[in-house]
């Protein structure tokens, strides 16, 4: 049987501008080590999520302007907490056991840090979540 943590391990992206130095808060080198590799990882998931959460809503975002998209990806991530859970399941869900230890013991400055992340991601992938005549 193969060891769960090495395929984890072994399938994240490198970040070659996300270092890890020893000046560092332990929470900025878990997000650089760990959380900013996962994201990406994650990232095409993250964007057809968000694809879904926008089409459960009945495609109000597609009718704002540019600004008030932005506004909703921020405003869905922080204020919608069912939505909130489930992309930091699909992160934590990538953790090996160890890197869920480190989690556990300063779990909400790094959902902000994770969460942060993904909203920025979201937010920069903006011109992926038009509304296609695909869906």
């Amino acid at each position: 049987m193969e060891n769960r943590e090495s395929n984890l391990l072994a399938i994240r992206p490198q970040i070659l501008n996300a270092r890890v130095s020893e000046n560092m808060s332990n929470d900025e080198q878990f997000q650089n080590k760990t959380i900013r590799p996962i994201i990406k990882l994650q990232n095409e998931l993250l964007i057809e999520v968000f694809r879904n959460y926008i089409k459960k809503r009945k495609n109000t975002f597609y009718e704002l302007s540019l600004e008030k998209r932005l506004l909703y990806i921020e405003n869905s991530i922080q204020k919608d907490t069912k939505f909130r859970n489930s992309l930091k399941g699909m992160i934590i869900g990538q953790f090996t056991v160890d890197e869920y230890s480190v989690y556990i013991k300063n779990s909400s400055a790094l959902n902000k840090r994770m969460m942060n992340i993904v909203k920025e991601r979201l937010q920069s992938n903006i011109q992926l979540l038009e509304n296609t005549l695909a869906y």
